[in-house]
């Protein structure tokens, strides 16, 4: 069962998240920074990032990134890994919106069959990839778009719900998005199979940074600078051994996320309109808060297809709608949107974590060396 969580659940999922990272994640970093550039006057440089970024953003492309990272995690052999990327595309495009979803399960699948054939024929050249791309193929075209529905049913959920009850989602979504972000497993990959954006986005970006940085802060004390920066920009993962040894180090971080998250909502109105894979980074390598700062600028077209629905079900006319662009849902962000974010991001879960950490020293409850980062 171990071997089995790890391989699927931890290997896969991390896998898929690297993909997203490295292909529509920084693709809409740097198509942003070439769009804002290009405010500055007409420039080859300048169009050239937004080009690099646009292309990095396609779907083909995206799935194709997901799917090798899923491979490389799992360790598969290298014909399988490159017959992935076949298999990656046709599961992002055919999957829609919950295409992250379609390609982490069919991916993983189409693994599994390439491997159970690969380096046992003299053919081995012409097995594997057919078995493969084959496998993998069909699973898309008989399962990935229904896949696609259910994550994408179920996000729709999640963001609808938070909009109607910001408090008490902002509680929820933060605080789950934060534990999963601290526990072996992705909750990049989490939010991207969701399409987490909007409210909902935000909150689980104000649960992520109290994890990263409330632990970094909190723990200051026995790791120094080295610590504050591995946690805060890193990832606070690095304190599940001492979880496991005194659980109660947890309850600071869980506590904030669970005050950051409807002051996100409720009081910043902070809202992930970039990538959904940000939604779910945190401080790590300050993805979150750059994810927030893209979707002011240059929305995604998972913010794009969630601003449609919504106003799908308003019953706005169809001119309306047909309207709702990135463009039209670009904003210029003022003072009140940067403070929002520096404080949900930074500023909040540092004080708030420091604080309960420090009632929690008072009272017994963590002792000298519970936090030290092996």
């Amino acid at each position: 069962m171990n071997k089995f969580v790890k391989r699927y659940f931890v290997d896969a999922m991390s896998g898929m998240a690297q993909g997203l990272f490295a292909s529509l994640l920084v693709g809409t970093i740097i198509r942003t920074l070439g769009q804002q550039l290009l405010h500055l006057g007409e420039n080859a440089v300048f169009k050239f990032l937004v080009d690099a970024g646009a292309f990095a953003c396609e779907s083909h492309v995206v799935g194709a990134a997901m799917a090798a990272g899923i491979g490389y995690a799992m360790g598969v052999h290298g014909l399988v890994l490159f017959s992935l990327i076949t298999v990656g595309a046709t599961a992002n495009i055919l999957g829609g919106a919950g295409g992250p979803l379609a390609v982490l399960i069919i991916a993983t699948v189409a693994a599994e069959l390439g491997m159970a054939v690969s380096k046992k024929t003299k053919v081995d050249i012409l097995v594997t990839p057919i078995v493969t791309i084959a496998g993998g193929v069909l699973l898309s075209v008989l399962c990935a778009k229904y896949i696609g529905i259910a994550a994408n049913w179920v996000g729709k959920l999640i963001m609808l719900t938070t909009e109607l009850h910001p408090f008490v989602m902002g509680i929820l979504v933060s605080v789950i998005v934060g534990v999963a972000l601290t526990l072996p497993i992705s909750s990049a990959a989490i939010c991207a199979a969701l399409g987490l954006t909007g409210l909902a986005g935000g909150a689980a970006v104000a649960g992520c940074c109290a994890q990263m940085v409330g632990f970094a802060v909190m723990s200051f004390r026995e790791n120094k600078w080295s610590g504050l920066i591995s946690q805060g920009l890193g990832t606070s993962m690095l304190q599940m051994p001492n979880i496991v040894k005194n659980p109660k180090v947890w309850i600071a971080p869980i506590l904030t996320s669970a005050i950051t998250g409807p002051l996100a909502t409720c009081i910043f109105g902070l809202q992930m309109n970039g990538a959904a894979v940000s939604s779910g980074m945190g401080t790590c390598g300050m993805v979150g808060p750059i994810g927030v700062i893209s979707g002011w600028f240059s929305p995604s077209e998972q913010a794009v297809n969630w601003a449609v629905h919504k106003a799908e079900k308003a019953g706005l006319a169809a001119e309306k709608i047909a309207s709702i662009t990135e463009n039209s849902l670009a904003v210029n962000p003022g003072l009140w949107q940067w403070a929002g974010l520096i404080m949900i991001s930074l500023v909040l879960p540092g004080i708030i974590c420091w604080a309960l950490g420090l009632a929690e020293r008072k009272f017994g409850w963590i002792k000298e060396g519970d936090l030290k980062l092996e």
